[in-house]
């Protein structure tokens, strides 16, 4: 699996209809091939800045399959307005899992 990391600024005071955005947008990507699953996570430290978490099977499922979509268009229309700059972009693989008991 592929975790894709997106760090999005948001401008101040638009982040509750950011977060709006991204509950109307979630269907987009979960509909999409390859997708398993997206969350969105609030920095403590900076309330203006989220992290959107998306579960891919490969990188092409987000870069080729997802992002030449017209969902991703949608995507875009719901959220883009509220970014302050844009979004910083990263995919990883997890090499280790620890849980406590």
């Amino acid at each position: 699996m592929i975790y894709e990391v997106a760090e999005i600024t948001v401008r101040a005071g638009q982040e509750a209809n950011f977060e709006k955005g991204v509950e109307q947008a979630a269907p987009l990507f979960l509909r999409a091939k390859g997708c398993h699953g997206v969350s969105l996570h609030r920095l403590v430290e900076n309330q203006s800045v989220y992290r959107l978490l998306v579960k891919w099977e490969t990188v092409d499922n987000h870069l080729v399959d997802f992002r030449g979509s017209d969902d991703f268009q949608e995507w875009r229309r719901l959220v883009a307005a509220f970014f302050d700059g844009l979004p910083v972009v990263t995919h990883s693989t997890s090499t280790a899992r620890y849980i406590a008991e």
